[in-house]
C-alpha cells in the first residue's frame, strides 16, 4: 500500500459520478496499490462499492451536498458541506494527502482557495495541465484559474510549473517559456513584455524565451507560462484539434479497404498514439499554490481517468510538491528584495 495518507476522492464530482468515480477508486486501490477515501453520501456510495465487492476496501466520509457541474465559484460559499469541501477539509486536517475531483473547475478552485488557503507568498494559485509532448509532457499554466494577471504572477507561475516538472518528471532544470505572439523579446502586450523581463532576470529559472502557439506541442519547453484566459483557450483548442484529427482519421480509414488494412497492420501504433493524446491518461490538471495537493480530473472522466488522477495526486504528494512550491516562491521573494 501507499506510504502516504489516503487520497480524498470527491465521489460526486464529474459527468459520470458517482459510478465511474467509484470504479476509478476501486481500480486505484486494487491495481495501483493506492489508499483512497471516498467523500459523498454514504448510502449511495456503499451501494456502488457493493457492486464492485469493495465495501471493506475503501472507507467513506459523509458529505450530503455536491457541487453541480454547471455551478461556478460562488457555489463554494453556498454549499459549505459539499463533497469537494469535505475532501479539502480532510487534507487541511492532515487526514488525507491530496484531493481529487472531476467536478466543476470553478467550484474546485474556489473551494480549494477557501478551504486550503494559498501558500505563503503565492499571489494566485494556478492550474497546470500536461500537454502530450516528448519525451516528457510539457506543462501549460495558468490553464483557467486567473483570467487577469500581473507580470509578477506570471513569474510565480513559472516557479510553480518548474516545481511540478521537477517533482512529477524528475527534470533537474526545467526549460521555461512564455507564450506570446512572437519569439522576439519585444513581442506581445505590456503584460508579456514585463513578464519577459522578470523571467529573464530570475537566476533560479532556466528561461528559454518566448514561444508561439504552434510551439505548444513541439517540446520546445518543459513549462509554458501564460494567463488563465489565454491558457484555457489554447488548451481547449488543442483538445478540439485532437478530436477533429482522430475523427477525420477514422473517416478516412472507413472510406478505403486498403486504408482499413493499413490500420489493422498499424493497430498497436495507432492505439499508442490514441493513448498518448488522451487527456485522461495524464490524470488531469493540478491546482498549484495551495496548502495541499489538488488534482482536477477531466469532467467527463471514466474510471481509468479517475484512477490516473489518483496516481498523479499520490505521486505529487509523495514528492512533496507543496514544499517544493514553497521553496521556489521563497526564492522569488529573496530575488525581489535584491532588486
Amino acid at each position: 500500500m501507499s506510504d502516504i495518507k489516503p487520497i480524498a476522492l470527491d465521489a460526486m464530482g464529474g459527468d459520470h459520478a458517482p459510478h465511474e468515480i467509484i470504479g476509478g477508486a476501486v481500480h486505484a486501490v486494487r491495481e495501483r496499490g493506492l489508499s483512497v477515501v471516498l467523500v459523498g453520501p454514504p448510502r449511495v456510495l456503499y451501494e456502488s462499492l457493493a457492486d464492485h465487492g469493495a465495501t471493506k476496501e475503501i472507507p467513506i466520509v459523509r458529505a450530503e451536498e455536491a457541487l453541480a457541474m454547471d455551478e461556478g465559484a460562488l457555489a463554494s460559499l453556498r454549499r459549505p458541506r459539499s463533497s469537494i469541501a469535505i475532501a479539502c477539509h480532510l487534507v487541511r486536517q492532515g487526514n488525507a494527502s491530496a484531493v481529487v475531483s472531476a467536478g466543476s473547475t470553478a467550484g474546485i478552485v474556489a473551494t480549494g482557495r477557501l478551504r486550503l488557503k494559498g501558500q505563503q507568498g503565492v499571489l494566485r494559485p494556478a492550474i497546470a495541465v500536461a500537454l502530450p509532448t516528448r519525451p516528457n509532457p510539457a506543462l501549460l499554466l495558468d490553464a483557467g484559474a486567473n483570467a487577469e494577471v500581473k507580470p509578477e504572477m506570471l513569474l510565480q507561475f513559472a516557479h510553480l510549473g518548474a516545481a511540478y516538472a521537477e517533482t512529477a518528471y524528475g527534470i533537474g532544470k526545467p526549460r521555461v517559456a512564455l507564450l506570446t505572439i512572437g519569439s522576439e523579446a519585444e513581442k506581445g502586450n505590456k503584460l508579456v513584455r514585463r513578464a519577459h523581463e522578470l523571467l529573464l532576470a530570475s537566476p533560479s529559472l532556466h528561461f528559454v524565451g518566448n514561444v508561439e502557439g504552434y510551439d505548444l506541442l513541439t517540446g520546445a519547453a518543459d513549462v509554458i507560462v501564460t494567463d488563465g484566459f489565454t491558457g484555457n483557450v489554447a488548451l481547449k483548442t488543442i483538445e478540439g484539434s485532437v478530436r477533429y484529427a482522430f475523427g477525420e482519421l477514422r473517416h478516412a480509414i472507413g472510406d478505403s479497404r486498403m486504408a482499413k488494412l493499413g490500420a489493422i497492420l498499424q493497430r498497436s501504433t495507432l492505439r499508442e498514439l490514441n493513448r498518448r493524446l488522451d487527456a485522461e491518461a495524464y490524470g488531469g490538471a493540478v491546482l498549484l499554490g495551495l496548502n495541499g495537493t489538488v488534482v482536477i480530473a477531466h469532467g467527463s472522466s471514466k474510471a481509468a481517468g479517475v484512477s490516473a488522477a489518483c496516481q498523479l495526486a499520490a505521486d505529487l504528494a509523495r514528492g512533496g510538491i507543496v514544499t517544493r512550491v514553497g521553496e521556489r516562491v521563497a526564492t522569488t521573494h529573496r530575488t525581489h528584495r535584491l532588486w
